[in-house]
């Protein structure tokens, strides 16, 4: 296919818009050669199941392309989801930036207010807050990138004694069954601004492979 029939979607993670990642979607916008498109959803006030069909409405609009996927922490599980309840989607590959695939310390501790758990919304509890048996078994490629740079809030809450990106654990980011999986010292937000993290989720994206550098 050609560049103009791909597109990237871009799916923010808990209590973000899509906005934080605009430099981002730029980088990958001039690396990739396409359009680099955000899906915005309400954490708090819709379940998963409703977030995944919203996110196949907005797929389905795009009509037939190579569409990428990109998740920023809780996003990565929204696409997951999404692939879930909605098998056979047009090829391409996806790569999940910072996500919780296998637990979050940090939500599980902030879960133990009854505030915190309704600030963070229906699918961090349904994902997050119960145990839960992950594995990618989906026919396109994965790549995660991790943060080893503890600096946020959830280092606070999770007192991480491991690396981590001061909000998700690298090792709470590992999925069976992923492709493949890089660890970049960044945090967890600061991968959204990060030119290596941006070149290296481009690089993927075009050949299902991160660079050994």
């Amino acid at each position: 296919m050609s560049e103009r029939q791909q597109h990237v979607i871009y799916v923010h993670g808990l209590w973000m818009s899509g906005g934080e990642g605009l430099l981002l979607r730029h980088r990958l916008s001039r690396e990739l050669g396409c359009a680099v498109h955000a899906f915005s959803y309400n954490a708090v006030a819709h379940g998963m199941e409703q977030i995944a069909a919203q996110l196949e409405e907005f797929v389905r609009a795009l009509g037939p392309a190579t569409v990428h996927f990109v998740g920023h922490s809780l996003g990565g599980l929204v696409i997951y989801r999404f692939f879930e309840r909605y098998p056979g989607q047009c090829p391409g590959r996806v790569v999940f930036l910072g996500s919780p695939c296998v637990a979050s310390k940090a939500a599980v501790q902030a879960g133990h207010s009854r505030f915190m758990t309704a600030l963070m919304g229906r699918p961090v509890a349904e994902e997050l807050l119960t145990p839960r048996e992950r594995r990618w078994s989906i026919d396109r490629p994965l790549g995660i990138i991790a943060g080893s740079y503890s600096f946020g809030f959830g280092q606070f809450l999770a007192g991480f004694e491991e690396d981590s990106d001061g909000t998700v654990a690298v090792s709470e980011t590992r999925l069976p069954g992923a492709t493949d999986h890089i660890v970049i010292p960044v945090s967890h937000l600061g991968m959204l601004v990060s030119a290596r993290v941006a070149r290296e989720t481009a690089r993927f994206l075009r050949e299902g492979r991160f660079s050994l550098g």
